[in-house]
């Protein structure tokens, strides 16, 4: 393992530099000159500013000097020689693997990964190129200020540490924690360090390594995970919150090498970093997403920053990897923060490190992260953002980007209780050669037609390039390109009882203008939709032609739904439009609390969510809504007066 740090930004003066001579090149990058200023009488002149080449030939030079021995050292500009400084010992303190129900805001896998799409991920670097409104934090474990953890994970990868276990996968986190080491003095000291996991290992965990067996559920009964810390970790300066936007977290692996964690902080930088054997894991071998972020520090917590914070988030991988678009929510780590994923992430395609970046927020305003998506009793948001109930009955075409990348719904009606309300009740995907089928009642993973069980947390890697994974109760369906599923699958005791949200991503977005289906618009014109036959409806659009003419000719043979191996939906459309006002005085009043207590402000998501607290029976299903992104166009089928 290998610790290292990477220095970024304006550099006036010398910086300590602790990491692995043999990656310094590629850790450290280019700075930008002070502005010079007037000297005043009698002072000492201002040194020349350090320029690009200067550090260029530095780091050239540092890459051929011999690395030392493993343990922590420090090297200071212009200086080519590597010091040796005393390491500390990580705390025994676990940072524990995601699992259960994904909450609202970052964190227990809901964020954006860099998602490779070609090679392996060897280096990935995690910044923040702009903190906003941030002016305190704190662990909600902890209670105290200023505590928490920087972590880059990488997935869940096979590892042949794993030994005889054949449920086991590998997982490393590259950490940086105020409070993760003790010091020869017995002291508590932020630092920097690696940490190993076997999860579901499910037997004896090995000489040296610590056992956790996790609550089942969620997960699955007698689970054992093992995990270990790096044997050194690297001294860091105490950091607070207001420093977040100088610190530079740096993970590399290198297969029979060495893997490293870096941790650089300060303006001008000052780096700290240990280097380690790569044969735990093996990591070089399975790296393929990172995430980044900030969290609580260990143990599941929450770092809770302070209303009206802003970050964007920067996460690039080593040169020659294409990163997959993406718009499937995922994550890793157990810890959390308090802030939302806003709008959508960005992929940029740079010649040597490219990366996704992302904003995440609890400022008001923001439009929360989204795909296309199919949620509740029912309303539908297109990839262009057009929103708008359907509350049909049958199978249906969602999404149809290609004849490789297929989405269909199945629907049921509400009746007798609600008979002009639907539900999704199933969905499945054809992606690539695989063909994807969740259901519910009871709950099913069908895929190319074998019934498929799945622990929290656990994924399967299939052939043809498709992961289907699970987490807590969403089913995720995703390959190399981007293109995804999610299925979230929702239980209220209610006469609705079972019901799936679908949210669908495209790989490559620029393709949405010319997605088919009851989620696409015609050339991208949010006020306008398309039968099957390319009919083009203009909004306003008529009840009957919502239905007739539009929703029946994307009626779909259940040559994708057959998976589920139940009886096929009575097909019928609703007698009339069904909105908030079809509700007497007694549950509009009660369903308008829940959702605006929830804190649902846009008026067409107010809208839907007092439908669906009322419908499905429960102020669960006011959630979905808290996160919804606001529409950018509404179709009010049949009625005048808009949302």
């Amino acid at each position: 393992m290998k610790i290292a740090i990477v220095a970024r930004g304006a550099v006036t003066k010398a910086f300590g530099v602790i990491a692995s001579a043999s990656l310094l090149a590629t850790l450290l990058w280019s700075s930008a000159a002070s502005a010079q200023t007037t000297t005043p009488p009698g002072a000492e002149p201002p040194k020349a500013p350090i320029s690009a080449q200067s550090l260029d030939a530095w780091r050239a030079t540092m890459a051929r000097t011999p690395k030392p021995q493993n343990g922590c050292y420090t090297a200071a500009y212009p200086s080519t020689e590597w010091k040796e400084v005393p390491c500390v010992v990580p705390r025994p303190r676990p940072f524990p693997p995601a699992v259960g129900q994904r909450p609202l805001t970052v964190g227990n896998n809901t964020d954006w990964t860099a998602n490779s799409a070609s090679g392996a991920i060897t280096q990935a670097i995690g910044s923040f190129d702009s903190v906003t409104g941030v002016t305190s934090e704190t662990d909600s474990a902890a209670g105290a200020a200023n505590t928490f953890s920087l972590q880059l994970n990488t997935n869940r990868f096979t590892t042949s540490s794993c030994s005889s276990s054949g449920t086991c996968v590998g997982w490393q986190q590259f950490l940086f924690t105020t409070n993760g080491c003790t010091n020869a003095q017995g002291a508590t000291v932020p630092c920097a360090f690696m940490q190993y996991w076997l999860i579901f290992y499910n037997q004896a965990c090995p000489a040296g390594w610590n056992t956790v067996n996790p609550p089942a559920p969620p997960w699955p009964a007698n689970t054992t995970n093992c995990w270990e810390n790096g044997a050194n970790g690297a001294v860091v300066p105490a950091q607070t919150i207001a420093g977040l936007s100088n610190m530079i977290l740096t993970a590399t692996a290198a297969a029979n090498g060495s893997d490293t964690v870096t941790i650089s902080v300060g303006n001008p930088p000052n780096a700290q970093g240990v280097p380690g054997p790569d044969n735990i894991l093996n990591l070089a071998a399975g790296w393929q997403e990172a995430e980044f972020n900030i969290f609580g520090d260990c143990c599941n917590s929450q770092a809770n920053l302070n209303n009206g914070a802003t970050l964007v988030v920067r996460v690039q991988v080593n040169e020659g990897v294409k990163l997959a678009p993406t718009c499937v929510q995922t994550g890793f780590t157990g810890e959390s923060n308090n802030l939302n994923l806003v709008g959508t992430p960005t992929i940029v395609p740079q010649t040597t490190l490219p990366a996704i970046v992302f904003t995440e927020s609890n400022a008001p305003g923001g439009t929360p992260a989204s795909c296309a998506t199919s949620q509740g009793d029912t309303h539908l948001t297109t990839f262009a953002g057009t929103h708008y109930d359907f509350q049909a009955a049958g199978d249906f075409v969602l999404a149809e980007s290609a004849p490789d990348f297929i989405v269909q719904n199945r629907q049921a009606s509400g009746a007798p209780n609600w008979p002009n309300a639907a539900v999704n009740k199933a969905v499945a995907t054809r992606m690539g050669k695989t063909v994807v089928a969740v259901c519910v009642a009871p709950t099913r993973l069908v895929i190319d037609g074998k019934l498929k069980t799945l622990a929290d947390g656990q994924s399967v890697a299939l052939p043809d390039g498709v992961t289907v994974s699970r987490s807590g109760t969403a089913f995720d369906v995703k390959r190399k390109n981007g293109d995804s599923v999610r299925a979230q699958v929702n239980h209220i005791a209610q006469p609705l009882n079972d019901w799936i949200d679908v949210s669908v991503g495209l790989g490559d977005m620029s393709l949405a203008p010319k997605v088919r289906g009851l989620l696409g618009n015609p050339n991208g014109d949010i006020n306008e939709i398309a039968t099957r036959t390319g009919t083009v409806l203009k909004e306003p659009v008529s009840f009957d032609d919502l239905y007739h003419r539009y929703g029946d000719s994307w009626r779909a043979p259940p040559d994708l739904l057959t998976l589920c191996n139940d009886p096929k939906v009575k097909a019928g459309n609703p007698a009339k439009p069904f909105y908030a006002t079809d509700l007497n005085a007694k549950q509009r009043e009660r369903a308008q609390a829940i959702c605006k207590d929830a804190g649902v402000k846009n008026a067409a998501l107010l809208e839907d969510c007092m439908l669906d607290v009322t419908v499905l029976g429960g102020a669960a299903a006011a959630k979905v809504f808290v996160q919804a992104p606001s529409p950018v166009a509404v179709v009010n089928a049949g009625v005048s007066d808009k949302r």
